[in-house]
């Protein structure tokens, strides 16, 4: 920046990091270096090399959903010890991803992921879900194939436009597959016994619903053996 005084001209020195912006291309490294420089922005995630940054959050599209899903993955590790819970959490997924995602389950012991000495989540978790838009969001796209190169094993998006819930499972093959509702209209987790969703009731506000069909997993055969395996 230049700025003119009556007698001279100054050269502002160029600032010592540069700051984020949307669209920059970074390597994970230069990305943390920036993003710890800038301790008033609450949420910047790097995908396959690029920025993005979030935008004020709505209440409807986004705080209230959120609150939801943390209400329900709560709930489940408060019955389900060494499975931890984490919101909005940054992950350090590869060398040219690093996401917040908005909610994630992982195995405390012999799980996918483990948490360094700068207390970040390294490697993938067993389980992430991030609020989307619609299906044009980078959740469904950039982030869809992230998570499933990097074997997250279940990923839920909730898309609150399309009012559309999608539980995908990662298959043998390395692909995600879609988990379609049982005839009682319940998905089940295959990685986390007794997580069970009323999909219908979670896209309807139900919440009291939500968490009654929860507690009927976390009462169930599958939770109980799942418990007794620690």
């Amino acid at each position: 920046m230049i700025t003119q005084t009556k007698t001279k001209i100054k050269i502002s020195p160029p600032l010592t990091i540069p700051p984020l912006e949307n669209g920059d291309k970074l390597t994970r490294l230069e990305f943390e270096r920036r993003y710890y420089a800038m301790p008033h922005l609450k949420k910047a995630e790097l995908i396959e090399g690029i920025v993005y940054m979030a935008s004020p959050l709505r209440i409807k599209s986004h705080g209230e959903p959120h609150s939801y899903i943390i209400t329900w993955l709560g709930t489940y590790i408060a019955f389900t010890p060494s499975v931890g819970l984490a919101d909005n959490a940054t992950v350090l997924i590869d060398a040219d991803n690093e996401p917040q995602p908005d909610a994630l389950l992982r195995l405390e012991n012999g799980g996918q992921s483990h948490i360094n000495e700068d207390d970040y989540v390294v490697g993938a978790p067993e389980l992430i879900v991030e609020i989307a838009a619609s299906t044009a969001s980078y959740d469904l796209h950039e982030k869809f194939k992230i998570y499933r190169r990097n074997q997250v094993q279940e990923y839920l998006v909730w898309r609150v436009y399309d009012g559309q819930f999608d539980w995908f499972k990662l298959n043998n093959e390395g692909e995600y597959i879609k988990l379609e509702p049982n005839e009682n209209g319940i998905i089940c987790s295959q990685i986390f016994p007794g997580l069970w969703l009323d999909q219908d009731a979670l896209l309807t506000g139900n919440l009291a619903q939500v968490l009654t069909i929860l507690h009927q997993g976390l009462n169930s055969i599958e939770h109980q053996n799942f418990l007794n395996s620690f």
